[in-house]
């Protein structure tokens, strides 16, 4: 192919994937701006608030990746049937997803409800425990929602309509200001709760956005083709199977990486609220950064889908590539702007000198591993996109809690490879587990572009 033709061709795609992009990558800023607004909220209360909100953030993010994950069976689904042409076997298919979605809700409520012994195992000191398991059984209460939520976002996503989620983050975000200030000093007659109150906030923004969801998907008029609300279906155990085949891996995976961030917040639990407050900051920064590479993400994995349903392995390759290179971009300005900023980053969370300089020093990790992230996990996109997750699921949990937890705890809380370093080791294991992850992701999306070219070959 001649330069001037490949050089448009990239142009195109990647317009195609940052209209798709920007959206959503928009809303999951705001999203985490919601975790954002709830840490300096807290942090203002005080260091035991803001230490509240990040125990439990370090329990219920994790769970609820977890089954946003498994939901995540519902994009790439949705996307090869709509860029086969085959409109009419979406509604079906998203049907079987919102009973998905409800049980896999509820169980994620009960799991957050019940979640007090995991604060015990890990040591964490008990004056902290209380308004920590307050702030996530509030929290608990809006997970059936948002799990139907998020299943009507998928399909929007891969029917390449992404404003809808955009549109509803910001407004989640523009009602999670004022929902915290009334529920965390007590306004309108209710008690004051501290950094409890952000829990009820979360949960009540929960609720609006899958009533937002609601609405806009049964009036929108690119919806009707799908006619997802035209019946009333029973649940049907063989379509929840075939979701739960592609979800489940993605959820794990998902879970594997998150989960990871918070068993170091909880092995850091016993080391005093200022290192809890600390890598909290630091922690909630990087989930704002990495927002930007995991839409995407989500994003390559809608080209994807749509490309191999048209029957393009190889247009399902290049839409890869493209979102793998752009995300790198990226990568490279985000951690060079992280180092320079670490912190002025620190002081916009919280005034407390002893904090800032705990989450100065592991802002810098974060800005280390913003390439590995970006690869690893745009590479995860376009393997949902692949439908290809057991692999991808086997890998990252070896990379994460094969590689990156053992060598991160021996570097922080033991001596067998020297003095123990506390937060800076642990979040040098993640340094390495990122590493290790996109190498290996990255190696494997080129092995299954490879198969399906090879496959289309093949085909008469």
């Amino acid at each position: 192919m001649p330069a001037e033709s490949r050089l448009r061709r990239v142009r195109t795609e990647l317009r195609s994937l940052l209209i798709l992009a920007t959206p959503i990558i928009i809303a999951q800023l705001a999203h985490t701006a919601m975790g954002f607004v709830d840490t300096v909220m807290a942090g203002q209360v005080s260091p035991r608030d803001l230490a509240a909100v990040a125990l439990g953030n370090s329990i219920w993010v994790p769970v609820f990746l977890l089954m946003t994950g498994i939901l995540l069976a519902t994009t790439p689904k949705v996307a090869q049937r709509f860029g086969a042409g085959e409109q009419a076997a979406i509604g079906p298919l998203v049907r079987q997803a919102l009973w998905l979605a409800l049980a896999v809700g509820g169980c994620a409520a009960v799991m957050l409800w019940n979640a007090e012994f995991i604060l015990q195992l890990m040591d964490v000191e008990p004056s902290l425990i209380t308004p920590s398991m307050g702030y996530l059984r509030a929290v608990a209460c809006g997970f059936p929602a948002v799990a139907l939520y998020h299943v009507l976002r998928c399909y929007s996503d891969g029917l390449g309509h992404t404003r809808p989620s955009m549109v509803l983050g910001l407004l989640g975000l523009l009602l999670n200001i004022p929902a915290n200030y009334i529920f965390i000093y007590g306004k309108f007659g209710l008690p004051a709760m501290g950094g409890v109150g952000c829990g009820w906030a979360t949960a009540l923004v929960m609720g609006f956005m899958m009533l937002g969801m609601l609405w806009w998907v049964k009036w929108a008029p690119y919806y009707r083709p799908s006619q997802l609300f035209s019946r009333f279906e029973r649940p049907q155990w063989p379509v929840i199977k075939r979701l739960l085949n592609i979800g489940l891996p993605m959820g794990i995976a998902v879970f594997a990486e998150s989960s990871i961030f918070a068993v170091i917040a909880l092995l850091i639990g016993g080391l005093g609220a200022t290192v809890v407050a600390g890598h909290q900051i630091a922690l909630n920064f990087s989930s704002m950064v990495f927002m930007i590479p995991y839409s995407l993400g989500m994003a390559a994995t809608v080209r994807v889908g749509q490309a191999l349903g048209r029957g393009d392995p190889r247009g399902a390759r290049f839409a890869a590539a493209v979102s793998m290179v752009t995300a790198l971009g990226y990568a490279c300005l985000s951690a060079s702007l992280i180092l320079l900023l670490r912190e002025q980053i620190a002081q916009i969370y919280s005034p407390d000198p002893a904090v800032i300089a705990m989450a100065a020093s592991l802002i810098v990790y974060s800005a280390l591993f913003q390439l590995s992230d970006a690869v690893q996990v745009t590479a995860a996109g376009a393997l949902r996109g692949y439908q290809d997750t057991r692999v991808t699921m086997l890998l990252t949990l070896f990379a994460y809690w094969g590689i990156g937890l053992p060598v991160g705890y021996s570097l922080g809380l033991s001596d067998w490879l020297g003095e123990p370093s506390g937060p800076r080791g642990l979040w040098q294991g993640l340094v390495v587990g990122l590493t290790c992850a996109a190498i290996m992701l990255a190696m494997r999306l080129a092995s299954s572009a490879r198969r399906r070219i090879r496959a289309a070959k093949l085909t008469p």
